[in-house]
C-alpha cells in the first residue's frame, strides 16, 4: 500500500490549545486520526509526523522524495507553520527531493498579518488548501491522491 505523508510544522504540537478563535479546538492526535480515516478511503497508509525543527522537516521531506521516487508515496500533505514564510531551505528540500506536496494552511493566513500573506512553499507546491480548518487535512489527502493519479 502506497503512502502519504502528512507533515506539520513548528507550534503545531499545540492545536487545540494555541490561539482557538483561529486554529479551532482540534488536537494534533484528532487531526492524524481524521487523516488515517481520509487516507484509508483511498486506499493509503499515512506517515504522521510533527517537529518544530526545521532541519528534521528537511530530513523528512528528503525521505518522502527517495519513496516517491521508488514508487512507495504519492508525497506529502505540509503545514509548514510559520515556516511558510521564512525557509527558503523547506522550498529548496521540496524542490531538490521532487516531493508532489499540497500546502496547507488551517487558518486563512491572507486574513491576518502581511508578513503571512508570501509563501516560499507555494511555488514548489502542487497546490495549496487555505483556509478550510482542519478539514483541509483530509481535502489534500484526497487531493493529492486524484493528482498523483495523473502523473
Amino acid at each position: 500500500m502506497k503512502t502519504v505523508l502528512v507533515l506539520n510544522g513548528p507550534n503545531l504540537n499545540l492545536l487545540g490549545t494555541r490561539k482557538p478563535e483561529v486554529y479551532g479546538t482540534t488536537t494534533l492526535a484528532e487531526v492524524e486520526d481524521l487523516c488515517r480515516a481520509e487516507a484509508e478511503t483511498v486506499g493509503l497508509d499515512v506517515i504522521f509526523r510533527q517537529s518544530n525543527h526545521e532541519g528534521e522537516l528537511i530530513d523528512w521531506l528528503h525521505e518522502c522524495g527517495a519513496a516517491v521516487k521508488s514508487g512507495t508515496s504519492i508525497g506529502a500533505v505540509f503545514n509548514p507553520g510559520a515556516y511558510t514564510h521564512t525557509s527558503i531551505a523547506l522550498h529548496d528540500a521540496i524542490e531538490g527531493a521532487s516531493v508532489p506536496v499540497v500546502e496547507l494552511h488551517i487558518a486563512n493566513v491572507h486574513s491576518r498579518e502581511e508578513y503571512r500573506h508570501h509563501s516560499f512553499i507555494s511555488t514548489v507546491a502542487r497546490t495549496v488548501i487555505i483556509g478550510a480548518g482542519v478539514t483541509g487535512y483530509a481535502l489534500a489527502i484526497n487531493g493529492l491522491n486524484r493528482l498523483s493519479m495523473l502523473h
